[in-house]
């Protein structure tokens, strides 16, 4: 192989991605009643024409009451299909797949937008708070609203949420479905012990407060069509005490991939804080170490996740086998044209290719006509 491995396709069941570039899901905060806005159109569209092998929709909720604000997006009724049809055309008019996260927020839901705080949403707020729910009645944060505890009973129908969803993503056209189990939200927060209280069926060891999310993995992989792929982030390590463990969640990743998940999206955290508004820098590629190990213990392809940024960076990551996938979020806020520029760095064969026919036309005679100067000679 002569070329950069950043640059190679990258085949899963029945899709091939043109390349391991992949565009992080990121919330926007900006739908109304989960339906996609001009916003979202607007956003993705600088991606789509960025060159990216994936392109991730943000966490879309399965329910109403699931979302983590009034400004997350959803797909709980058919009503918001046709906005999320929208988006997939556009990242399939110019080449790339597109993917979308299913989430529920869990006890981490009715909080404000990011930049109004990320709290609790107050009681006389213009829009107001609602109910949220979790495996065991402990709240997120100290002072936060204490959740109620799921009932047994109410399980399966959350699962179903999920289902229903994956079925409403394959009629907006999406190619890949992650189920989001990361972050401390539902799914999370039932798998870590920091979360799970329970003595029944839905708590106690970890078999059993995993069963949640493999049995959302099956619902799901029951209706997403056999030749599309399924992803599954996690947040391999909780970073507390009496968390989540590496060999846990070697555990789930195994099971899951019996369940027909595919990839293994490792990130961390998100427990105890957020995991997307630390105040401290935790260094270039943090979680890199995570999706080499899942990689190694699990047996499947996993995609690194957290400050990657340079184009020399994602190329070694891959050359040494810590993942199949390089998932890039903020620095693709900066540089919606990072693949392009990263191609360039890595001397791939024709990072022109990346780009529409008529960005690449000019930037291609642009650069047949640039010299070096003397002294870069």
């Amino acid at each position: 192989m002569t070329g950069p491995l950043l640059f190679t396709p990258f085949a899963l069941r029945g899709i091939t991605l043109r390349n391991r570039v992949v565009l992080s899901p990121m919330c926007q905060y900006a739908a109304e009643e989960g339906r996609i806005t001009e916003w979202h159109l607007l956003h993705h569209g600088k991606y789509a024409t960025g060159g990216l092998g994936l392109a991730f929709v943000e966490a879309t909720t399965v329910t109403r009451e699931g979302r983590i604000t009034h400004g997350c997006t959803g797909l709980w009724e058919d009503s918001q299909i046709e906005g999320m049809r929208r988006i997939v055309e556009l990242y399939h008019r110019f080449g790339a797949k597109v993917a979308i996260q299913l989430n529920h927020a869990g006890r981490k839901g009715s909080t404000e937008r990011p930049w109004d705080g990320a709290g609790p949403i107050p009681p006389r707020a213009a829009e107001g708070p609602w109910e949220t729910v979790a495996p065991s009645p402990l709240p997120a944060r100290p002072g936060w609203p204490v959740p109620r505890e799921l009932r047994a009973e109410e399980i399966p129908a959350i699962i179903a949420a999920f289902r229903v969803a994956a079925r409403r993503a394959l009629a907006a056209g999406f190619d890949i479905v992650e189920i989001h189990g990361a972050h401390g939200y539902l799914l999370h927060s039932f798998v870590s012990p920091l979360a799970n209280r329970r003595t029944d069926a839905w708590g106690g060891d970890l078999a059993r407060r995993m069963r949640l999310p493999l049995l959302v993995a099956e619902a799901v992989r029951e209706v997403w069509p056999a030749d599309r792929p399924l992803f599954y982030r996690c947040s391999v390590l909780d970073g507390a005490e009496g968390g989540s463990t590496l060999e846990e969640s070697a555990a789930l990743a195994r099971e899951l991939k019996a369940r027909g998940v595919d990839v293994f999206d490792c990130s961390s955290g998100g427990m105890l804080s957020s995991a997307t508004l630390g105040t401290l820098h935790p260094g270039p590629g943090f979680q890199v170490p995570l999706a080499r190990a899942m990689r190694q213990m699990a047996g499947m392809p996993t995609m690194a996740v957290g400050f990657i940024t340079e184009a020399q960076q994602a190329e070694a990551i891959l050359r040494e086998g810590s993942a199949d996938l390089i998932a890039i979020g903020r620095e693709l806020i900066a540089d919606p044209y990072w693949a392009y520029h990263a191609a360039l760095a890595l001397g791939a064969p024709d990072p022109h290719a990346l780009l529409p026919r008529g960005y690449a036309f000019y930037l291609a005679r642009r650069a047949a006509l640039v010299r070096p100067s003397p002294a870069a000679a």
